[in-house]
Formats: C-alpha cells, sequence, structure tokens
C-alpha cells in the first residue's frame, strides 16, 4: 500500500559533507527501499553556525523528508 511503501522509505539529510556517500552506501545494503535526498550545503559547516539555527534548520529540512514520505530519517 501507499503508506507501507512510506513507512518503508529512508530520508537522508545532508549538512554539507558526507551525505551522498551514505546515500551511496544505503543503496547498495538496501536497493529496493526508496530513498530521499536533501542537501544543505549552502549552510555548511554547521560547526559555525548558532545552536538555535542549527536546530530550525534542522527541523525544517527533516520536515521536508518526512512531507516527501520518508519513514525514518538519517
Amino acid at each position: 500500500s501507499e503508506r507501507d511503501r512510506m513507512e518503508s522509505s529512508l530520508g537522508v539529510f545532508d549538512s554539507g559533507v558526507g551525505g551522498l556517500t551514505v546515500v551511496a552506501a544505503l543503496r547498495v545494503a538496501l536497493p529496493d527501499v526508496p530513498i530521499h535526498y536533501v542537501a544543505d550545503s549552502g549552510n555548511a559547516p554547521y560547526g559555525e553556525r548558532e545552536h538555535d539555527f542549527i536546530v530550525a534548520r534542522s527541523e525544517r529540512l527533516v520536515e521536508r523528508l518526512l512531507t516527501r514520505g520518508a519513514g525514518l530519517v538519517v
């Protein structure tokens, strides 16, 4: 069903470095699982950002992945 497909898909939130490597490994390990990907390289590196910015930005991007149908976000 559509609900099962959504719950069995993954979201990958890339804060700027390494996300595509994670996606590649997930595709090898879980080839039949749909993957939703969002990158925020325009705001990298997060280590130089204020805590409140990181939390707000992360929440916004995770929400985007959940809206797209991700059942789990990495």
